[in-house]
């Protein structure tokens, strides 16, 4: 049995429809919009004989047994950001969602098969990335979650028991990945690289590592009109500063580099800024280079501070080290790629995924990514061709089958035993 891609464009657009204004998806995780979402889901998963329940970290899973309890999980991630696109995260879900539809109609598979819709991979609300499958790899400090709070000045540790989590079991979902033997997640691309080459797969070999700080500048603040240029001690001077510097670094040892945020005090136009806090965010695929541009900013942050007679301090937000993929899967996955589209195309991914965590958990994992026009994500602008959506779920599907297939071949009783 081949999955239905009219299925699964039907599906998202439901989803878009059921969760989306006209500023794009509003599927904020621990939000009441991210449950009905769910609860939609959930409504999807009862037409399979799958059984459905969620982790003590809130992760949705859905289960068909199959011949040997050895499990091939599918999955990615439903929660967006605010005013967020139609596929991001949610094309996984669905598209996993698809290729089990046709697993279950063919019988029962030789391995188990599971369904996960991370929770909270976006992080939008408490700053806090990959929340859920954190929790699953064994990463996740709860006494840490616990102390977060949203703009609003809600607690992480309320707001996840509102939809039935406590925070002190998080890391009990641990044991979800104890029988797994792969990992599949398709993403769309979220940058420009496939639709620059004319081509709309890419099979990936792994995620940047990350390096994620809040950067307080404690200068000054005094009167913007009677303060001299030369006895100024300006924080956000000093955080712009900063800001260019981590640019540079970028261009200088690869990889990426972004303050995407600076919060100065007081913040009015008549006064020298005396705090200034920047948001770093740097990511590399090779963890050398990774530390070489993130000592790189750290040196620049303080001789800034000095040149502007201010203080610096740096506090951890999010880090994570570069991970590679199974060689055996990407490999799988590449092939596939080529025999769809007529040849190869191997990415690494600088967005973060919940991928990255299973990996680094033992899991061998494999992504594919999908064409975004105009590498556009993140906003209500993000899209993908229906048909580069056909030919992706269509590539999930034989990922997943050389998985199934594979291990049939090393059952007892099969060809290689």
């Amino acid at each position: 049995m081949a999955p239905d891609a009219g299925r699964l464009l039907a599906d998202l657009r439901s989803l878009a429809t059921l969760t989306a204004t006209e500023r794009g998806a509003q599927r904020l995780a621990w939000t009441d919009t991210w449950a009905q979402a769910r609860s939609w889901e959930r409504e999807l998963l009862a037409e399979l004989p799958v059984t459905v329940d969620l982790d003590e970290a809130g992760n949705l899973w859905a289960t068909l047994p199959g011949e040997r309890p050895e499990t091939l999980i599918l999955g990615s991630h439903i929660d967006s950001v605010p005013d967020g696109g139609w596929l991001d995260g949610c094309l996984g879900v669905l598209a996993g969602l698809e290729v089990m539809r046709a697993i279950a109609a063919a019988g029962r598979p030789p391995l188990t098969v599971q369904l996960v819709d991370w929770a909270d991979e976006e992080g939008a609300r408490f700053g806090l990335s990959l929340m859920g499958s954190s929790a699953v790899a064994g990463k996740l400090d709860p006494d840490f979650v616990a102390g977060l709070r949203d703009s609003g000045g809600i607690t992480a540790k309320d707001a996840l028991a509102a939809h039935g989590v406590d925070v002190g079991r998080m890391p009990e979902a641990r044991s979800r990945l104890d029988a797994a033997i792969a990992y599949l997640e398709l993403h769309i691309e979220q940058g420009p690289v496939l639709e620059s080459r004319d081509l709309p797969l890419a099979v990936v070999t792994g995620t940047y590592g990350a390096e994620r700080w809040a950067v307080r500048f404690e200068g000054q603040a005094a009167h913007a009109g009677s303060t001299p240029m030369d006895l100024r001690h300006d924080a956000l001077a000093s955080a712009g500063r900063l800001a260019l510097e981590v640019r540079e670094l970028a261009r200088r040892h690869g990889g990426v580099g972004t303050v995407g945020r600076i919060e100065a005090e007081p913040g009015i136009v008549t006064a020298v800024a005396g705090v200034a806090t920047a948001l770093v965010d740097q990511r590399h695929s090779d963890a050398r280079g990774l530390a070489a541009a993130h000592a790189g900013a750290r040196e620049a942050s303080r001789r800034i501070a000095a040149e502007e007679g201010v203080q610096v301090a740096w506090s951890p937000l999010f880090r994570i080290h570069p991970i590679s993929f199974s060689p055996r899967l990407v490999d799988a996955g590449a092939a596939i790629v080529a025999e769809l589209q007529g040849q190869e195309v191997r990415l690494p991914s600088g967005p973060l995924h919940d991928a990255a965590h299973v990996a680094d958990s033992g899991v061998p994992t494999a992504m594919l990514f999908v064409r975004s026009k105009r590498g556009l994500s993140h906003t209500r602008e993000e899209d993908t061709d229906e048909g580069d959506l056909a030919l992706a779920l269509t590539a999930l599907d034989r990922l997943a089958r050389t998985v199934l297939d594979g291990a049939g071949a090393t059952a007892p009783g099969g060809p290689s035993s």
